[in-house]
């Protein structure tokens, strides 16, 4: 893994939300991984498979997928904590950058991903910065999960016990992921994306420490003290039952596009 010295004119312009540096260590260990599919279709939308950029990386799994598809990747955050627990590839470069304000260069880039992240930006501003990275028919592509699903109708009880909790302390943006990205406007030529999936078998113990790396989960703790969801989960600690793990299932949503040639 190389770091890049691009980062240090990250100050400039409007400053980024921050919801993730504080538990970067856990976010990394935690988070779920996104299907190989996904990068293979970005890679088969590119016009060619040399550089790509993974904007807002975080702990860095979608800089290595899509290292299994592209020559190099350029992996940015604009969190110096989540840079640094950032999964290492001979691949990836990672630096701190903003997303709206970068120092590579003009038309650099095959492809531009976004995983989990385009909720947080200013999109007038990131837009103009993908279009001034990306090549000539060079690709866009943005994605996210939304809530869990479960085949036993467990997610029901979660939704009943933590989603109910965590209601007033999500942040605004995070509406714009769970209606599927309709909102953002998006200015580039649409690519259908097939339907993705994540599919992760987690304990109890897994499925808390996910939820622990939430943003609404951070603000409900900082809101009410680190006990607000004990009892919530001990209630679901005795839904549980004695099963040791169960499937999850959490359907994505993908926009995706093309730059004018």
């Amino acid at each position: 893994m190389s770091r890049s010295p691009l980062g240090e004119g990250r100050g400039e312009g409007r400053p980024f939300a921050d919801h993730f540096s504080a538990l970067s260590d856990r976010y990394a260990r935690a988070r779920p991984t996104y299907p190989d599919e996904l990068y293979a279709f970005v890679a088969e939308q590119a016009p060619a498979r040399e550089l790509a950029w993974d904007c807002a990386t975080g702990n860095g799994q979608a800089a290595i997928g899509l290292a299994r598809h592209f020559a190099r990747i350029e992996a940015s955050d604009a969190s110096a904590a989540q840079i640094e627990h950032a999964m290492p590839s001979a691949r990836v470069r990672y630096s701190v950058q903003l997303a709206e304000k970068t120092g590579f260069a003009d038309a650099s880039f095959d492809a531009v991903c976004i995983a989990q992240a385009l909720h947080w930006f200013d999109h007038e501003r990131f837009w103009a910065e993908v279009k001034r990275v990306l090549k000539p028919r060079g690709v866009v592509a943005a994605w996210g999960y939304d809530r869990l699903r479960t085949p036993d109708g467990f997610h029901r009880v979660f939704a009943e016990h933590v989603l109910g909790a965590l209601k007033p302390y999500w942040p605004t943006q995070s509406r714009l992921l769970w209606e599927g990205y309709d909102g953002v406007a998006f200015p580039f030529e649409r690519i259908e994306a097939p339907p993705f999936e994540i599919r992760v078998e987690w304990t109890l113990e897994e499925l808390r420490a996910y939820t622990e790396t939430w943003s609404g989960t951070r603000n409900c703790l900082d809101a009410l003290g680190p006990a607000a969801l004990d009892a919530a989960w001990a209630d679901l600690g005795r839904a549980w039952g004695a099963s040791g793990s169960r499937v999850f299932t959490m359907p994505m949503h993908v926009l995706c596009g093309r730059r004018a040639g």
